[in-house]
C-alpha cells in the first residue's frame, strides 16, 4: 500500500477506535493529512488534534492504549502537556494532541480536515484555528540587510576566537533565517504551501532561484568563513551594502581562515 493511502487509513482507523468510546467528540488532521494532502509522499507522518468531552481529556493524555487497540506502537514520548510524538510499529510516525473543545481558543493552528465527529456535534469551526499566528515574513529589506550584515561580522569574530558554534548560528542560522523572511520581495514565490510555522519548509520549491546558492551560505561547522563570504556577496547583489561593514567582514573572514 502507498504510504499515502497507509496515512489517511491509519487515521481513519484511529477515528473509528475513538468512535467507540462515548467520551469523544471529534478527531481532525493537520497539515499533510489534513487540508494539504495533495503533498503526501512517503515521509509524510501524522498530525492530529483529539477534542474530548470535559473531564476525559487526562485519561488520553496518561495512557494511549487507545492507539495500541489499532496497532502496536513502537514509541511514544510524552512532548508537552497535551500531547505525544509517537511511532507505530510499522514505522508511521505521528504527532497529536488531546484538547476539551473550549481549550482550542488558545491552540496555534490552521486548516485541518475533519476525519470524524460525534453524530450531535457541529461546530466545524473548530477545524480553523483562532489564535493569531504572528507573521514569519518581514516588510523592510533594509532592517534586514542590516541584521544579516552584523551577524556576520559578530558571528565571524566569534568564530576567530574560537566559539565556532555561535559562529555558525549567527551566518547559517540568524543571518539566513532573516534572508528568508524577506525572499518574497526579492524573487516571485512559487505558490507550494507555505508554512505559518516554519518560514523554511519548502523553501527549495518556493523559491527556486535561491535555493541554487543557498549551499554556499551553509557550509558548515569547519567552513563558516566560507559561508559568511558567499551571503555577503550575497547581499552585496540584492542591496547596496555600507563598504566599510563589507571591508571589515572580508578582513575578518581572510583572518579566520588562517
Amino acid at each position: 500500500m502507498e504510504k499515502e493511502q497507509l496515512l489517511l487509513q491509519r487515521l481513519d482507523e484511529i477515528g473509528e477506535v475513538l468512535e467507540k468510546k462515548g467520551d469523544v467528540l471529534a478527531i481532525f488532521g493537520l497539515g499533510s493529512v489534513g487540508i494539504e494532502t495533495d503533498r503526501i509522499d512517503e515521509y509524510s507522518d501524522l498530525d492530529f488534534f483529539v477534542i474530548v468531552n470535559p473531564g476525559s481529556k487526562q485519561r488520553y493524555i496518561d495512557h494511549v492504549d487507545w492507539l495500541e487497540e489499532l496497532y502496536p506502537l513502537a514509541y511514544s514520548f510524552k512532548n508537552c502537556d497535551v500531547g505525544y510524538k509517537i511511532m507505530f510499529e510499522d514505522g508511521i510516525y505521528g504527532e497529536f494532541a488531546i484538547f476539551e473543545e473550549s481549550e482550542l481558543e488558545g491552540a496555534s493552528y490552521t486548516g485541518g480536515r475533519m476525519i470524524w465527529k460525534h453524530a450531535s456535534y457541529d461546530n466545524d469551526s473548530i477545524l480553523e484555528g483562532k489564535t493569531v499566528i504572528p507573521s514569519n515574513r518581514s516588510t523592510s529589506i533594509d532592517h534586514i540587510v542590516g541584521e544579516a550584515l552584523t551577524n556576520l561580522y559578530v558571528g565571524l569574530g566569534r568564530y576567530a576566537r574560537g566559539e565556532k558554534l555561535s559562529a555558525l548560528r549567527f551566518i547559517e542560522g540568524y543571518a539566513v533565517d532573516g534572508l528568508i523572511s524577506v525572499l518574497h520581495l526579492l524573487e516571485p514565490e512559487v505558490d507550494y504551501y507555505p508554512d505559518v510555522f516554519g518560514n523554511e519548509r519548502r523553501v527549495e520549491m518556493r523559491f527556486p532561484k535561491f535555493a541554487n546558492i543557498l549551499g554556499n551560505m551553509l557550509q558548515g561547522y569547519d567552513k563558516i568563513p566560507e559561508s559568511a563570504i558567499h551571503m555577503l556577496n550575497y547581499l552585496e547583489d540584492i542591496y547596496p551594502i555600507n563598504q566599510r561593514m563589507s571591508s571589515e567582514i572580508h578582513a575578518l573572514a581572510r583572518h579566520c581562515r588562517k
